[in-house]
């Protein structure tokens, strides 16, 4: 070969190299989607290389997704927006969308894999559950009657946060609501989780992030709330000294299906072609080996830990104003504010008999007795602060306890059981002194929600008159104001004024007449 001809292979080459380097570089059908994504989906980054390679589509993930995108879609003036969402769940920004009065348009949603919130376990905690579970089926309620007992110390994300802790709380309201329907106004009426939340030990603003700090310090809880991918891969990493037992709470789960929304419409053919990628068999399967998601497909089979049925999956409530009401009475996890409850009961001879049997079947119920779902989501908890007020024709008895264990709830028993009646029902003195007490428990601890229930059988017949009530209650100033009163009617109970005294004071009445005292005091927990 001549030394020209030499020269021209070369160049010749040198060409084709720099055409193939443009052609890779330059690609027409190369994009680059600028997501905002959910924390948790950081292990899908590996998989995103192969998305790009057969598809053209490069997702560049943004791990600040928040539980509603409040705040981020759309996009605060001054950054620039993203091309797309993906997150774990996208129900509660569905219903900010839905309340927006028009102003945001739910914008095109492919759900990817499936994931529903469990509850990790150690082995041995499983074990202690099962035993006592129905079955051996444990649910959300025996996770909160252990929880409220102190027998369970949980981490779960922080549901202000957290679209995985968001569903977690949705899961266990609606099993403590037990209607077996998605959550209503009233069921959030009152917060049924206190005892369930008196459990929880550790927090993170999100699942990732909680999975890190459990596997740091792993004594910090013996329980995790979380999508069963999460706790799967947690128990693969091998960085526990024990797996948790992963449990599918008989009572129902929340199920997640990661979606991808597309929020720039000018996007959709490569959000399409993204999405017909993770949608494919193959994809599928890599994605379930590499995280332990279920597939979105029936016809691709499900790994073997994956092949226990998901069961009933709970629906999620269809108002915004619910979700926030159940997260703003949730509160803060990092932060524990204990109730303190002050109990007003008539202790006038006609409760002898049947009606004082059921005052004491009430109370034993809340103690830990009632092992209905109900009961259990109701009961006393640890920390919770009792008072105890019996009144006749004046006070005959104040007792207070915090609950620290079984011992302070069988003295708060025999404080019922065992007192002695009088003749008269002098039901505003009474409530009098029960707002003393209250005032003076907001006063000592300003952050403990107080409220007082007010249980009697008959009209008030000494003592003080209601407008002299109201008088002295003007005088225990702004620490009176926050706290309610819920009376609980039975008998020949005055309802007039019964009803009065809530409308006055922000409470409400329960008429025990319609069912019995223990659900009339079990429908009134957790109210403030």
């Amino acid at each position: 070969m001549s030394r020209l001809t030499r020269a021209l292979t070369a160049a010749l080459a040198l060409t084709l190299l720099g055409a193939a380097l443009t052609s890779c570089t330059d690609d027409p059908d190369h994009v680059t989607l600028r997501v905002l994504a959910s924390p948790e989906l950081a292990d899908l980054q590996p998989l995103l290389d192969d998305l790009e390679d057969d598809t053209g589509v490069e997702l560049h993930l943004d791990y600040a997704a928040n539980a509603d995108l409040d705040g981020q879609y759309p996009a605060p003036p001054g950054t620039q927006p993203y091309d797309l969402a993906w997150l774990a769940s996208d129900r509660s920004f569905l219903l900010r969308v839905q309340d927006s009065g028009g102003r945001l348009t739910r914008p095109e949603s492919t759900a990817i894999m499936r994931s529903p919130v469990v509850v990790g376990l150690r082995p041995a905690l499983a074990r202690t559950l099962r035993a006592d579970a129905p079955g051996g089926r444990i649910s959300w309620a025996d996770v909160a009657d252990a929880a409220a007992e102190g027998a369970v110390r949980f981490g779960m994300a922080d549901p202000r946060t957290s679209d995985t802790g968001r569903a977690a709380l949705v899961g266990v309201a609606t099993a403590a609501a037990g209607t077996g329907t998605a959550l209503r106004e009233k069921d959030v009426s009152c917060d049924r989780l206190r005892g369930f939340r008196s459990g929880q030990t550790l927090t993170a603003p999100s699942s990732r992030d909680l999975l890190d700090r459990y596997a740091r310090d792993p004594a910090r809880a013996d329980a995790l709330i979380a999508h069963e991918s999460e706790l799967l891969s947690l128990n693969r990493s091998g960085d526990l000294a024990e797996p948790l037992e992963i449990v599918h709470p008989d009572d129902g789960m929340v199920l997640s299906d990661f979606p991808l929304l597309l929020l720039d419409p000018d996007r959709r053919d490569a959000y399409r072609r993204a999405t017909d990628w993770l949608l494919g068999d193959e994809a599928q399967r890599d994605m379930m080996r590499a995280t332990f998601r279920r597939p979105v497909h029936q016809d691709v089979a499900p790994a073997p830990e994956l092949r226990t049925a998901v069961g009933n999956a709970l629906s999620f409530p269809d108002r915004l104003s619910i979700v926030e009401r159940l997260v703003a009475d949730y509160g803060d996890p990092a932060t524990r504010a204990a109730d303190q409850v002050v109990f007003v009961l008539d202790f006038s001879t006609s409760m002898r008999g049947a009606r004082m049997d059921q005052l004491r079947a009430a109370f034993a119920g809340l103690s830990g007795a009632d092992d209905t779902s109900t009961g259990k989501f109701a009961r006393f908890y640890r920390g919770e602060r009792l008072t105890v007020v019996r009144f006749g024709g004046r006070v005959l008895e104040e007792r207070t306890v915090t609950v620290h264990g079984d011992a302070d709830l069988r003295e708060l028993n025999r404080t019922v059981s065992g007192g002695g009646y009088d003749d008269a029902t002098a039901v505003w003195t009474a409530l009098d002194h029960g707002y003393r007490v209250a005032a003076d428990a907001v006063r000592d601890d300003p952050g403990r929600p107080v409220s007082i229930v007010l249980m009697t059988d008959g009209e008030n017949n000494a003592g003080l008159s209601y407008e002299e009530f109201l008088r002295r209650h003007e005088t225990l100033g702004s620490e009176a104001d926050e706290v309610p009163v819920f009376p609980v009617q039975f008998g020949e109970a005055d309802a007039t004024a019964l009803d009065r005294v809530a409308d006055a004071t922000g409470g409400r009445v329960v008429d025990a007449g319609r069912s019995s005292l223990t659900d009339a005091f079990k429908e009134i927990r957790g109210c403030h």
